[in-house]
């Protein structure tokens, strides 16, 4: 299967480094990828957005024109690339910040409050990585072990601490229902 994964949010939320370690950690798995970042002028606060994309065949674009996995971490980015989602698609949005669920019936989405969690847990930058659990554990995007290589290869050393917490923090949105 080619994943073809949006995510998309607030700059200052981990949309790009999210994207980052998926591409990482997909690579780790054997598969062609390619990350494309995104972000408007403001940066921290402003739109933030990525394409990635993990296959086990060349890659043709990074640049995608409709997916079939989306990460959503605010209104704005749900209203904007909601239609992108093929058919049988997954859209997984945190609930914490997006007050509503999708408009489209041929598309799966999940809801998880990703951003009080990570707030419970003491860590706000935690609430991506909760929302790619839930987007590992559905779609098999990358392997579990690959992606907590894939925070090794990323994070910078200072911050390796935090990698348990981490993976914590990815098993809870696995396991969110």
């Amino acid at each position: 299967m080619v994943h073809e994964v949006i995510l998309a949010g607030f700059g200052g939320q981990g949309i790009l480094s999210a994207g980052r370690l998926l591409a990482e950690a997909g690579m780790l798995d054997g598969n062609h990828v390619s990350w494309l970042p995104s972000y408007g002028p403001e940066m921290r606060g402003g739109t933030a957005n990525c394409n990635v994309v993990v296959s086990k065949t060349p890659v043709d674009s990074p640049v995608l024109n409709s997916c079939n996995e989306l990460v959503i971490m605010n209104k704005p980015s749900l209203d904007k690339f909601e239609t992108m989602v093929e058919k049988g698609g997954i859209v997984i949005i945190d609930s914490s910040i997006v007050d509503r669920d999708v408009k489209r019936d041929d598309i799966n989405s999940f809801l998880i409050p990703a951003t009080n969690i990570a707030s419970e847990m003491g860590n706000m930058a935690f609430a991506n990585i909760i929302l790619l659990g839930k987007l590992i554990k559905e779609r098999q995007t990358v392997s579990v072990e690959n992606f907590e290589k894939a925070l090794y290869a990323v994070l910078s050393e200072r911050k390796h601490h935090l990698i348990p917490q981490e993976m914590e923090a990815l098993k809870i949105g696995m396991d969110y229902k």
